[in-house]
């Protein structure tokens, strides 16, 4: 299976249809059921319809790559420590939001290969936008059938703007606040955006927002796509040892703390280390 526009082409395809199903379920005068899963986190009828577009559609590219869903079976890693390459997916990113019905959530589909996330497509239902990049193509902004090639932002120089940094609407935490008191002090101006879901991943891409602090718990599904959307656009995403966020490198499939970046030609580690 070659990355190639074909390929990435056929992810963002499954990923609408599966955000169609969502839709339906979201505008559903009748409401949804809403469940509490054995992490205490939420999951509804939403998720699962998502999950059955999404993993049979991937199985069908190339029966050889594994499927690595939320709303699926997570395998031992005796299992998964054998996967080179496999796809990861959330089928609903930002189910809390979701269920307050602000727009803000995604569905996530990435490719990992070797730990790396090579390919992601970050797809928003309630704007029918698709965020998508591959290594080797650059990354997109698609609206509708229109394109737009995005890429990660310089970092202000002489204070001719505001830095931009994006948090978690649902997860706030001291460290966040530690850090943008940081980034006050090296730039002297910041300005904050809160929003749910990898979105928040998607506006470094983009070149919304120059830095993305997660000093809260995340899963892999949670990160893989907008990592590879990130990175296609010439950003990087950073563990809290300022290493490349890498996946499948252990049993439990949660994620440090980490950082995502625009600029990397900035000296991060005197602010971040």
């Amino acid at each position: 299976m070659e990355i190639s526009r074909n390929l990435l082409d056929q992810v963002i395809s499954i990923a609408r249809q599966a955000g169609d199903s969502i839709l339906e379920i979201y505008h559903d005068e009748a409401g949804f059921n809403t469940e509490t899963k054995a992490d205490a986190s939420p999951v509804t009828d939403a998720d699962h319809a998502a999950h059955r577009i999404m993993f049979p559609a991937l199985e069908q590219i190339d029966n050889e790559v594994p499927v690595l869903s939320e709303e699926g079976h997570l395998p031992a890693y005796e299992e998964r420590a054998l996967w080179h390459r496999y796809w990861i997916i959330d089928p609903l990113d930002g189910t809390k939001e979701f269920i307050k019905r602000n727009g803000e959530f995604t569905i996530n589909i990435g490719l990992i290969e070797n730990g790396v996330p090579t390919l992601g497509v970050v797809h928003v239902p309630v704007l029918n936008v698709t965020y998508a990049g591959a290594k080797g193509l650059g990354a997109f902004k698609l609206k509708g059938a229109s394109q737009q090639a995005i890429q990660v932002c310089k970092v202000p120089a002489n204070g001719e703007r505001a830095i931009q940094v994006v948090a978690s609407r649902s997860h706030g935490s001291e460290a966040v606040e530690q850090c943008i008191e940081k980034l006050q002090t090296a730039f002297g101006s910041v300005e904050r955006k809160s929003m749910g879901s990898s979105l928040k991943l998607c506006l470094v891409a983009e070149g919304e927002a120059d830095l993305y602090p997660r000093l809260a718990p995340t899963s892999e599904w949670d990160t893989a796509a907008a990592q590879a959307v990130v990175e296609a656009a010439g950003g990087v995403v950073l563990d809290n040892t300022l290493q490349e966020l890498r996946y499948n490198t252990k049993a439990d499939i949660l994620n440090p703390h980490f950082y995502v970046i625009g600029d990397t030609a900035y000296n991060w580690s005197k602010l971040l280390g």
